[in-house]
């Protein structure tokens, strides 16, 4: 599908995204345990800015996001008032993959909630835009939780074999060159059903 239809569908579900707060609790997961004052962050398919804007917590340079969709930009930059008061966040649209930002340019890589939509070619672009000694931050899906239907199993790649496990979530980075890398569970029981993702944190080497 073309990212013309990838960013009207994408666009759709803006207008609700940030009324589920496990986005959010998953973004300030993955952005806690990274080192401070990064000089350039870059938030791979930013949508409503969860991550980007849980990374100013570590006193960053600078941030760049980047989302597919307008709308979901739209949102996420109409929050920098309040959030972002000094602008350290440039918001683009376009393709997360490959990331606009030079070879070995990034201390951290952030991709919270959207790793199931890029498929496993975004590590090879995390690797050319990190830094020797950078950071990378992603969530993924449990393989036995997603079960993607309607329109958005169509946007799922298929170059992506979901982890069942945390080994197995580890081993998505580690097959694709990163190392010192860890995986674990994140789970938030929301009363009416339990969320599970895994966190993974690795290095580029």
């Amino acid at each position: 599908m073309d990212h013309a239809s990838r960013a009207a569908l994408f666009d759709s579900t803006a207008e609700h995204y940030d009324e589920d707060t496990f986005h959010a609790q998953v973004a300030d997961a993955l952005v806690a345990p990274l080192p401070a004052e990064p000089e350039l962050v870059l938030d791979v398919a930013t949508g409503t800015g969860f991550a980007a804007y849980a990374a100013l917590r570590l006193k960053p340079g600078r941030v760049l996001a980047v989302d597919l969709s307008p709308a979901m930009l739209a949102k996420a930059e109409a929050k920098a008032d309040s959030l972002d008061p000094s602008g350290l966040i440039t918001w683009q649209v376009g393709p997360a993959v490959p990331m606009p930002s030079p070879d070995g340019s990034a201390d951290v890589v952030l991709c919270a909630s959207s790793l199931h939509f890029l498929g496993a070619v975004a590590f090879a672009d995390w690797l050319r835009v990190l830094k020797p000694g950078g950071r990378l931050a992603f969530s993924v899906v449990s393989g036995a939780r997603f079960k993607p239907s309607g329109p958005f199993a169509e946007f799922v790649p298929g170059d992506l074999s979901f982890p069942l496990d945390e080994a197995g979530a580890a081993a998505l980075a580690a097959a694709a060159g990163f190392v010192d890398v860890s995986a674990r569970t994140f789970t938030v029981d929301g009363g009416d059903r339990v969320r599970s993702v895994f966190l993974v944190h690795a290095t580029a080497p």
